[in-house]
C-alpha cells in the first residue's frame, strides 16, 4: 500500500507571517494533529501543539519563530511502513506528503493506524506497551505538569489519589485549551498575575475523569479502536480486573513503532528525533547498544528505541540533550536514562545506566561469546 491511499489533501495551514494567537486558537477550536506552515504558498515546515505548550513566546510574535522544518516529508509512493518509522523517528503525528517539490497532502498517525487495524489482532498490549509512566497527585499544580511534560517530552499525565489509584489525566491538549479560554476571557493589560495563577492550579481542577484503560492481555486492535473512537492519543495499562492500578502506558507512538519490527536477525535501533544527532551515528548507537545486550546469557532483544530531548540549556552553544533507551527483552523491559551537553554524551550517560540496569534487574551472567538473537512481534503487513 502506498501512503498515497490514505493521505489527504485536506489539512489547516497557516502563512508563516500568522500570529501564534491565531496558531493556538484553531489547534482549541479544530483539534488538529498539526498545522502546515507556508511561505508565499510554498511548504515551509509544521507546528504542533505540543511546541506551542513547550514555548515562552507571546501570542504577538509570528510563526517563523516556531517552525518545524525538520519534521520528515515523504513521499507518494512511499509504503505505510516507512513513513510509521518517519513518524516515531521525527517525534510527530504528521507528515507532510510530496509530490516533486510540492506539498500534494499530509498524513496522519491516525490514517496509518486506521489502515492496518485489522493486522494487530497478532499482538496483545502487553507485548508493546510501555511500563515507565510519569504521573501526577491530584494535589499538584498546573506548572509541575507543564514542567513534567516539556522534561520528559511527552503527551499525557495519569493523575493519581493519596492512596496511589488512577482517578485521572492530564493532557497537552487539556492544558493548551486550557490556556486560550483562559487569556482570552481576560482584559487587554498586564495578564503576568493571572498566569501565576493559573500555573498554581491544582491538576484535579483541570484533568478528565474517568480515565479510558485497557487491560494488558487485551488485543492491540481493540485498544487501537477504543483510541480512535474516543480520539485519544493513549491509554493507560492496568494489570488484568483492576482499572485504578496503573500498569503502564500504551500510546499510538507505541502501535507505531511496532509496525516497523522485522523479523531480521541483526538489531534494527529505532531513534526518536534523530536530528539531535550531532557527533555520534546511528551505527555507533547500534554497536554500543549491541555490546551490552551480547554480554548477558538468555537476554535476546526484541527492539531497542532510543529517543533524545533537547532542553532549553546550554553550555558553549551545545544543548543540553536527555538520552532515554528502552529494551524490549524476552524478560521485560529495560532501559536508561542519561543528560549531557550533545546527543553523543548523553547517549554514553545512558548506556551506562543501561548496563547497570540489566545486572541489576535481570541477574544474567557475562558471556563474550553469546550472540543475541533479536526477536521481533510483527512481520509484513
Amino acid at each position: 500500500m502506498n501512503i498515497a491511499d490514505i493521505a489527504t489533501r485536506e489539512y489547516i495551514q497557516v502563512d508563516i507571517d500568522e500570529r501564534l494567537g491565531k496558531v493556538r486558537s484553531l489547534f482549541e477550536r479544530e483539534n488538529p494533529k498539526g498545522i502546515v506552515v507556508t511561505d508565499d504558498g510554498d511548504y515551509e515546515g509544521i507546528v504542533t501543539e505540543r511546541q506551542l505548550l513547550q514555548s515562552h513566546i507571546e501570542d504577538d510574535a509570528k510563526v517563523q519563530v516556531m517552525v518545524r522544518n525538520n519534521v520528515p516529508t515523504v513521499e507518494r509512493t512511499n509504503g505505510v511502513r516507512e513513513v510509521a518509522r518517519m513518524l516515531v523517528e521525527g517525534g510527530t503525528k504528521i507528515a507532510p506528503v510530496m509530490e516533486g517539490d510540492e506539498l500534494w497532502g499530509i498524513v496522519t498517525e491516525d490514517a496509518i493506524l486506521e489502515s492496518v487495524i485489522e493486522n494487530l489482532d497478532v499482538l496483545t498490549v502487553e507485548q508493546i506497551y510501555t511500563e515507565e509512566v510519569i504521573t501526577l497527585t491530584e494535589d499538584d499544580s498546573l506548572g509541575k505538569a507543564i514542567n513534567h511534560l516539556r522534561e520528559h517530552g511527552i503527551s499525557r499525565l495519569p493523575v493519581v489519589n493519596e492512596n496511589g489509584k488512577l482517578t485521572g489525566m492530564v493532557t497537552t491538549h487539556d492544558i493548551a485549551d486550557f490556556a486560550v479560554r483562559t487569556m482570552e476571557r481576560q482584559q487587554k493589560g498586564d495578564r503576568s498575575g493571572e498566569a501565576d495563577r493559573m500555573l498554581d492550579l491544582p491538576v484535579y481542577d483541570l484533568m478528565n475523569s474517568p480515565v479510558q484503560t485497557v487491560d494488558r492481555e487485551e488485543s492491540v486492535r481493540a485498544a487501537v479502536e477504543r483510541m480512535l473512537d474516543s480520539d485519544y492519543a493513549g491509554l493507560v495499562v492496568t494489570p488484568e480486573h483492576d482499572d485504578a492500578a496503573i500498569a503502564g502506558i500504551l500510546t499510538k507512538t507505541d502501535v507505531l513503532r511496532a509496525l516497523t519490527y522485522t523479523e531480521k536477525e541483526s538489531m534494527d535501533v529505532q531513534i526518536t528525533n534523530i536530528n539531535h544527532l550531532d557527533t555520534i551515528s546511528r551505527q555507533d548507537i547500534y554497536d554500543a547498544i549491541t555490546e551490552v545486550t551480547d554480554k548477558y546469557r538468555d537476554m535476546q532483544v526484541q527492539h531497542a528505541h532510543v529517543r533524545f530531548h533537547e532542553h532549553k540549556e546550554k553550555l558553549r552553544g551545545t544543548p543540553l540533550i536527555q538520552c532515554q533507551i528502552r529494551l524490549r527483552t524476552n524478560r521485560g523491559q529495560v532501559g536508561g536514562t542519561g543528560e549531557g551537553y550533545g546527543a553523543e554524551t548523553a547517549f554514553h550517560v545512558a548506556v551506562d545506566k543501561l548496563e547497570r540496569n540489566v545486572l541489576e534487574l535481570k541477574g544474567t551472567r557475562a558471556d563474550a561469546e553469546y550472540e543475541g538473537q533479536v526477536l521481533r512481534k510483527l512481520g509484513e503487513l
